[in-house]
């Protein structure tokens, strides 16, 4: 989401009067004549013109030719950017080192994911225990020529002898399931197609998995609904898969499966939306057992961890927003029969795992992780030694008494630990080598008042001792919503701004996770509003405190996010200079016509409700822009997005196009074979950013000293 680089003898200088002399010749566009249609929609009285919603058939020859139109006024305005290549090859330098991730065990194999610099895709690596040779069980860069071939998630037996993989094509959320033997790497004929947010839950010789029916047409664009879930057995066709469950009577539930460990118990979760959900467990041991259900009111979230012995342990925010870990009697699944094993506290209770035939826990503590060490009845016995103001993520098995935990922070690139559970120990297992000089950077975390008073975090990351004059380039991410929670990790994309004098802050608005349940409903439905006056008073406090000014400001935001940068921009264009809206929700009065766009009403309401219809059309980006002046822009999509469909940036930018008063550039950049980021290729990667960071350092009139402008 964020990264970062150094020009080794070029240096990026602010300010530069030859820059802003030159940057009219570049600046004069000529936007396509976008068609307007003459479409009217009626809400409640209230009648609201959509003159675009032609581009919202992504499929027809029409919109294809708008789209090469507009990457034509793109590409071309970015090409004539004369320091564009010189970024691109920092952030290639800077991107060429070793990853890792943290690894995990099944049956004797243990499992991780490396990225030897700038292969587009990671493998899966596996290795016998600790002492084995790695090698590679699944190389997704040799699934395409170009890299849009990813790994969207893996699956693997317990006793570690069979794989589940899903595989995802141009960043489209539809995915293929291929199965596979580890032993000897043998990809198997069981291969599942059109399958959708979902993963495969192994029992036995096969697994349990859901998904839509296939689509007939617009595949990257039609509403999903009439979910179902299967069992596949291996060795047959999916087609004589067995359906285990559906509900005709609600056709927007999605359901999910989940087998504990041992095989003894099955969860069943329905989901209506992003946030609440339906849960029931089956005891697989006993013989035509029945779905037991433990809360059917979908207001509430449950995560099954593990069983301990015929108990279920559970993590939930049923009766507690900030979370609870509890165990559940499957004679009496009812909430007062629940034994609090860790009761809520002040902290975000944000995972579970069993490790060693103990507890381990991870809180959320002012956006940074906590990881604590329980015995099965809940007493705590001890914190395990993380860096401070970072997070960790934590792997381990519940028969080994060695762990895994990874650890980044805004300046830190994931390093990876071997924890000792017996010893409360930890040494380095992998530490990456990163062309870059992490200690001559420090981050910062403030608590800064948002209009109604409330005290909002936010990092600030820059070089040591630097000025605060007002005169530094800033960049302002933020996010803000379905109850997500956005933690430090390692820039790599953003290096060259920090070495160039770049300070880099992240806003932790409502709406996200960051303190529980009741933060992320503070930035819903009508109390939206809160999540945009979060992110202005972040500007502000830059601004007040001299990191930056208005006029040496970039904001950036993608889904949620992009909406956050839409509504912001169009509700106070003069707080920022650049605005970056990426793969936006733009249309919220539309956009739960699309694929699954629907469950996300819990987060925003829909326009079919006359109350939150009167809340949405006054935040709605497409709906508020004005003839004024905006911001330098560049509306940032993915052809292949089914999940954000880039209908929204369509007809956002064409309408900021249309609209737009001065000289600021109105652009839309809109990636082909891509969708809405997961398992974007390194090589894509790094040509989004090297486009972002020239627009940005040009339009804040940042130049590299030894180049002139020749447009």
């Amino acid at each position: 989401m964020k990264k970062v680089l150094f020009f080794s003898s070029i240096l990026f200088l602010a300010g530069c009067a030859g820059n802003q002399q030159k940057q009219a010749s570049i600046d004069h566009l000529p936007y396509p004549q976008t068609k307007k249609v003459d479409t009217t929609d009626d809400y409640f009285g209230t009648k609201i013109a959509d003159p675009y919603r032609w581009l919202e058939d992504d499929n027809s020859e029409e919109t294809k030719q708008w789209v090469e139109a507009e990457n034509k006024v793109t590409y071309d305005y970015l090409a004539k950017i004369p320091f564009r290549q010189q970024i691109k090859d920092r952030l290639t330098k800077v991107w060429n080192y070793e990853k890792f991730t943290t690894p995990f065990k099944r049956g004797k194999y243990y499992f991780f994911y490396k990225n030897n610099g700038l292969q587009n895709q990671s493998p899966l690596y596996v290795q016998e225990g600790l002492s084995g040779t790695p090698k590679v069980l699944i190389d997704p860069n040799t699934l395409s020529a170009d890299g849009t071939t990813s790994l969207a998630g893996i699956s693997i037996r317990e006793d570690g002898k069979y794989l589940a993989y899903n595989l995802a094509k141009s960043g489209s959320d539809w995915n293929d399931i291929v199965t596979m033997e580890i032993g000897n790497g043998k990809v198997m004929a069981d291969t599942l197609h059109w399958i959708k947010f979902s993963q495969a839950a192994w029992k036995g010789d096969g697994f349990y998995y859901s998904t839509y029916p296939a689509p007939t047409s617009h595949a990257y664009s039609g509403k999903n609904e009439n979910n179902k879930a299967y069992f596949h057995k291996l060795g047959t066709s999916q087609a004589k898969d067995e359906m285990v469950y559906e509900d005709k009577k609600h056709p927007g539930r999605g359901y999910a499966i989940n087998v504990t460990d041992d095989q003894h118990f099955m969860g069943l979760w329905g989901t209506e939306s992003t946030s609440g959900s339906s849960f029931a467990f089956k005891d697989m041991t006993k013989p035509n057992s029945t779905w037991i259900s433990v809360d059917t009111s979908f207001k509430n979230d449950y995560d099954l961890v593990d069983n301990i012995g015929n108990m279920l342990l559970v993590r939930t925010n049923a009766s507690a927003p900030k979370w609870q870990l509890v165990m559940i009697d499957p004679a009496k699944p009812q909430p007062e029969n629940w034994k609090k094993i860790i009761p809520e506290g002040n902290d975000p209770l944000e995972g579970v795992s069993l490790c060693n035939g103990k507890i381990v826990a991870t809180f959320l503590h002012d956006v940074t992780d906590k990881i604590c060490v329980y015995d099965t009845e809940g007493k705590m016995e001890k914190e395990v030694p993380v860096p401070p103001l970072g997070v960790a993520g934590f792997s381990g098995s519940m028969k080994d008494s060695v762990a895994f935990f990874s650890f980044t922070n805004y300046v830190t690139p994931a390093t990876i630990y071997k924890y000792n559970m017996k010893s409360n120990s930890c040494d380095v297992f992998f530490k990456p080598n990163v062309d870059f000089k992490s200690d001559d950077y420090e981050s910062k975390q403030v608590f800064y008042p948002s209009k109604d008073g409330t005290k909002i975090p936010m990092i600030i990351t820059c070089k040591k001792g630097i000025a605060l004059d007002g005169n530094n380039p800033c960049f302002l991410y933020g996010y803000g919503g379905f109850d997500i929670s956005i933690k430090p990790g390692f820039i790599t994309n953003s290096v060259a701004f920090l070495e160039n004098g770049g300070v880099y802050a992240v806003a932790n608005m409502r709406g996200g996770g960051e303190y529980g349940e009741e933060w992320h409903k503070a930035g819903t439905l009508c109390n939206k509003q809160n999540v945009f006056d979060d992110f202005i008073g972040a500007a502000e406090y830059l601004i007040k405190e001299k990191y930056t000014s208005s006029q040496k400001l970039a904001v950036h935001g993608r889904s949620n996010g992009g909406l956050l940068i839409g509504a912001v921009m169009t509700e106070r264009p003069d707080l920022m200079k650049i605005a970056l809206p990426g793969v936006g929700v733009l249309d919220m009065l539309r956009y739960h016509k699309f694929t699954i766009g629907y469950t996300w009403a819990t987060d925003y309401g829909t326009s079919a409700d006359k109350t939150q219809f009167d809340c949405l059309v006054k935040y709605s980006p497409l709906h508020n822009v004005k003839e004024v002046e905006y911001p330098a822009t560049m509306v940032l999509t993915g052809d292949h997005d089914d999940r954000v469909v880039p209908a929204h940036s369509f007809k956002f930018g064409a309408t900021l196009q249309a609209k737009g008063k001065g000289s600021n550039p109105l652009l839309i950049r809109i990636d082909q074979k891509a969708g809405h980021g997961a398992g974007k290729p390194t090589s894509k990667q790094i040509e989004e950013w090297a486009d972002v960071w020239s627009f940005v350092f040009y339009n804040l009139g940042m130049e590299i000293k030894g180049l002139t402008l020749n447009p």
